[in-house]
């Protein structure tokens, strides 16, 4: 087959409205990418990633690392780990290796499915646009699982269709019918909401009861005062392995009052501080201080420090940069997104992907009370305060867990290890 690469994009940008306006054009030549703002959006809108791109009518060059070659805003709109595995199944069943695809092929072929605002035109041929009224979220499920595991070579359409955000578990983006859990589809109905659905495997470190510890914890997190997206959890087939599969209420969509479904923009501290996730890169002093100066208010960076209390404690070590976002309105005005993917992900070595000033694992007094002072408290007791708040709700992790029907053993295995990081850690939590 002879293989024509996209070396041309128009970036656009749909609004909480719904409406859609031109961002930009991407373009490649031989040596890298280059972005160019609309001069429309210059005069109506605001900077998609301010930290990186200047807001001016000029030709930008892309840094060749560490987002494949592209900028950090647009390297957001692609997926990792599972979407790429079905990605590149989908090119080579048209006879195309994986090494023949540029990230801007895999941006015209994401096109309009990416997690967040942005949508990239026009989009690939390998791309069925074909789209599925209603459908089992059973089959679904059992299929992807499949593929996951390696049973099957087969790719249901409507798994491509579903689009991916980040990580390596297996997850669909669906809408889900308000009165019903059975049926769902890839593309916006009335009366359907957003969700981006977990799917298990026997080969996750948790097993199938990836989800439910996931619940676990956001139930946490929420007690100790931080804003997670809603969930639900779905029952799963037998055949599946699991007993419930967790849905995450998706929190870059809108639905306006005539029904219309619109786009709130995305922006990861992966792609916005240029850092690399696939190995450890980013500072919590760091993070602070961006999230205070991104959303013009103290109160990021101290909901940071909170993410951050919760995390060490919680052995909440795949920390990575992916896993830290921003919301942008239409207004420009940046926000915090809702804590995600916060689950019990311990590491060889017990070291977290963000580090504490300069520390993967057991930061000194010393250290957190200086990050205390980058997040704006006014004293060491402001900040304790928020994490006796934090110690407080890990507290009721077993009674939480039992709620959820975890399995005792996973559950006795998590606290014990809660208990122990906690213990590790009394020098500047007491």
């Amino acid at each position: 087959m002879n293989y024509l690469s996209n070396n041309k994009l128009s970036v656009g940008r749909v609004l909480s409205d719904g409406s859609r306006c031109e961002v930009g054009i991407l373009a490649q030549n031989k040596r890298q990418v280059y972005f160019q703002y609309n001069d429309d959006y210059l005069t109506s809108f605001n900077n998609l990633s301010p930290f990186v791109l200047d807001y001016n009518s000029s030709l930008q060059a892309a840094p060749l690392h560490p987002h494949s070659g592209l900028h950090g805003v647009f390297s957001d709109s692609l997926p990792d780990g599972w979407g790429l595995l079905l990605m590149d199944r989908i090119f080579r069943q048209s006879q195309i290796l994986p090494n023949q695809i540029s990230a801007m092929d895999r941006l015209a072929f994401v096109g309009a499915r990416a997690m967040g605002a942005l949508y990239y035109e026009p989009t690939s041929h390998q791309l069925d646009e074909q789209q599925s009224c209603a459908f089992s979220i059973a089959e679904l499920g059992v299929e992807a699982q499949a593929i996951f595991d390696g049973q099957t070579s087969h790719v249901l359409q409507a798994l491509v269709n579903a689009g991916s955000s980040g990580g390596a578990r297996p997850k669909a983006q669906l809408y889900l019918p308000k009165n019903s859990t059975d049926l769902c589809s890839t593309s916006y109905q009335r009366g359907s909401d957003a969700y981006l659905v977990k799917f298990t495997s026997a080969q996750l470190s948790l097993g199938h009861e990836e989800g439910l510890c996931e619940a676990a914890y956001l139930s946490m997190a929420r007690l100790a005062g931080i804003e997670v997206t809603d969930w639900q959890l779905l029952d799963a087939p037998v055949s599946s392995g699991a007993k419930q599969w967790l849905a995450l209420k998706r929190f870059d969509t809108t639905v306006t009052p005539e029904g219309k479904e619109g786009r709130i923009h995305l922006h990861s501290a992966c792609g916005l501080l240029g850092a690399d996730f696939r190995m450890p890169s980013l500072d919590y002093e760091d993070l602070i201080k961006a999230s205070s100066q991104l959303c013009k208010s103290a109160a990021a960076g101290q909901e940071i420090f909170r993410r951050m209390i919760f995390n060490l404690l919680v052995l909440n070590q795949d920390d990575h940069s992916k896993n830290w976002s921003f919301l942008q309105q239409d207004n420009g005005l940046w926000q915090l997104a809702p804590f995600y993917d916060v689950t019990f992900s311990p590491t060889i070595h017990g070291e977290h992907s963000t580090a504490f000033s300069g520390y993967g694992k057991q930061p000194s007094l010393k250290v957190m009370k200086k990050l205390a002072q980058h997040a704006g408290f006014s004293s060491w007791d402001k900040a304790k305060l928020v994490i006796e708040e934090v110690v407080q709700s890990i507290t009721k992790f077993i009674e939480i867990a039992d709620d959820l029907d975890i399995n005792s053993t996973t559950s006795a295995l998590i606290s014990k290890q809660m208990n122990r990081v906690h213990q590790d850690n009394k020098h500047w939590i007491s």
